[in-house]
């Protein structure tokens, strides 16, 4: 079987090339290829996954959708091109008797059909718990979804009732309860963006919810140049919760993006006071840079994401995939809403719905100590956030369990 991935940024790029790891596995496959429709596909370069097509950075980095002034950037750096050759690429493929699995939005999903192929989706965009939750509809709900009957609207479902739509794996048990209303091939195995997260980590290094040391985890985003701008509120932040918990041990953990560029961040701590330490305290992650302010200590860096994000207990975040994967671990987060173009205000204000009760959203740096704070005296809403994040994300092994049904189907 020769097996197409269409995926449609990096996030979804990441998860694809999970499932592909477990795919790997099957002899029966003679030919693994993808094709990412927005971004340059580094996710499948640094797995050595062969890219069929041309690949294009746009200037929206794929979030159109959140900023429609966007678009015409992307049109004038060929966005139309670059679409008409993914299109006949997806044809040759069909034509060559290849199937396809679609990972991301209506984009590639939209595009499999397209194609001629038998194929399966995996939608990690769309949530139901969007717009309602296990008791129904959300009170803000607007009416063209209650119309629809769910997130995903009819045009898209019918991509996904197709005969030659063998399987759709959403990411929650919700979506996939609610889609297979429709006769959709809906199938509930789990989302693959918690594969691999937990890490084993020095008994010595974990530190209970509510003990006197406080380790925060710093997600600015992975995208410049607004990662530099979220940086720059979430240190902000950070100067307030030194100042409300002095009596604490506090310890922070910055995990930048490999692709970022490290200099400007390790700069703005040096311009706001922070002083760049010898390194001693932290064993996971020898490449990084320790700063102190005081007694509280930052470490800065780019290749311990995983061991970060099991160490820390609160995260101060203003990223997508990240946070869902902190939430998903059962540990809370702050949010702050920024200018873009992802971590807008909508698009804030969408992930604490989708999220539920484990994110804080608030509009100011200044109200970031207050909002751990409550957290901190709340034993009873903590536990609440570990069984709800849990249960937004789902259980790791979703690729695998995502993998042997393909095998089966296609």
């Amino acid at each position: 079987m020769k097996l197409l991935i269409l995926s449609n940024g990096h996030g979804e790029d990441v998860i694809a090339v999970r499932i592909i790891e477990q795919l790997q596995h099957y002899p029966k496959i003679s030919q693994i290829a993808a094709l990412p429709l927005v971004g340059e596909g580094h996710a499948y370069q640094n797995r050595k996954v062969s890219l069929i097509g041309p690949v294009q950075q746009m200037p929206s980095g794929g979030f159109i959708y959140m900023d429609r002034r966007q678009l015409w950037g992307d049109l004038k750096e060929g966005l139309l091109k670059l679409t008409q050759q993914q299109y006949q690429l997806v044809r040759q493929w069909a034509a060559q008797g290849g199937k396809i699995l679609a990972v991301g939005d209506i984009l590639p999903l939209l595009l499999a059909w397209i194609s001629g192929a038998d194929y399966a989706f995996v939608g990690t965009a769309k949530s139901e718990y969007y717009w309602q939750d296990e008791y129904g509809w959300l009170p803000q709900t607007p009416w063209i979804y209650r119309w629809s009957g769910s997130y995903y609207f009819p045009w898209e479902r019918f991509l996904m009732s197709r005969p030659r739509c063998k399987a759709v794996f959403p990411r929650d048990s919700l979506t996939a309860k609610i889609l297979q209303q429709w006769s959709i091939p809906a199938f509930d195995f789990g989302n693959p963006m918690m594969d691999d997260l937990e890490v084993e980590i020095d008994t010595v290094s974990k530190v209970k919810p509510l003990s006197n040391q406080l380790t925060i985890l710093l997600l600015p985003g992975s995208r410049n140049p607004e990662a530099q701008r979220n940086w720059q509120t979430i240190i902000a932040a950070v100067a307030e919760v030194i100042k409300t918990f002095r009596n604490r041990e506090l310890i922070f953990l910055a995990a930048l993006a490999p692709a970022l560029p490290f200099e400007p961040f390790q700069d703005y701590l040096i311009k706001e006071g922070w002083q760049i330490q010898p390194p001693d305290i932290f064993k996971l992650d020898p490449q990084g840079l320790t700063f102190t302010y005081g007694s509280a200590r930052l470490r800065l860096c780019q290749n311990a994401y995983k061991q970060y994000l099991n160490q820390a207990q609160i995260a101060i975040a203003m990223a997508g995939t990240a946070t869902e994967q902190f939430i998903g671990l059962g540990k809370p987060a702050i949010t702050i809403s920024g200018q873009g173009p992802q971590f807008t205000s909508t698009f804030a204000e969408a992930q604490t719905r989708l999220l539920g009760i484990s994110v804080t959203l608030v509009q100011q740096p200044a109200q970031v100590a207050c909002a751990i704070q409550s957290l901190l005296q709340d034993p009873d809403r903590w536990q609440a956030m570990i069984e709800n994040g849990r249960r937004r994300m789902g259980l790791p092994g979703a690729a695998k369990r995502i993998a042997q049904c393909l095998m089966k189907i296609l």
